[in-house]
């Protein structure tokens, strides 16, 4: 609504807008306002979802590495301690085999000990049957009595020599 006047002053003219037409005017000017507006709040709501989602994806990719390397000294760790058992078993087993030949050879060296001791024995005790046998008897001549003795695996050998004297 509105008065004009003329430039001589004769004539009033008196507009009458219409009231649907102005309030059109205004929301159009408001939605232009508020279309300006919401353009530049979707782009900023755009930029905004654009940078969270680099910063999400920052975020994810940092969690995976530190993930990634725990599973990797994780791994290292297991690894270690494997091998730490491997060593242990063949350490044990190592202990096991050294222990059994020990005995072995210690049965071993305790049989061929007593072997020799039996025949050596043998040894003696024919030498002392031999000894007693020329100690009582009675020859004109005096004789000297020479022996060599030679102990084997199998079997017992010794040489004996009367030598006149």
């Amino acid at each position: 609504m509105g008065i004009q006047f003329c430039t001589k002053g004769n004539l009033v003219l008196i507009v009458i807008e219409d009231v649907e037409e102005i309030a059109e005017y205004t929301v159009r000017q408001k939605l232009t306002k508020v279309g300006r507006l919401y353009k530049k709040q979707k782009k900023r709501n755009k930029a905004a979802i654009i940078i969270q989602a680099w910063w999400r994806g920052t975020l994810v990719r940092r969690t995976l590495l530190h993930m990634a390397l725990r599973a990797w000294i994780i791994q290292c760790w297991w690894k270690m301690m494997l091998s730490r058992m491997l060593e242990k078993k063949r350490r044990a087993a190592l202990v096991t085999y050294i222990t059994k030949e020990r005995a072995v050879i210690k049965l071993q060296s305790l049989v061929r000990m007593w072997r020799i001791h039996w025949r050596y024995c043998q040894v003696l005790n024919a030498l002392y049957v031999i000894q007693c046998h020329w100690q009582h008897h009675n020859c004109q001549t005096c004789t000297l009595l020479r022996g060599h003795c030679m102990v084997t695996a199998t079997h017992l050998q010794f040489h004996i020599e009367i030598a006149n004297s």
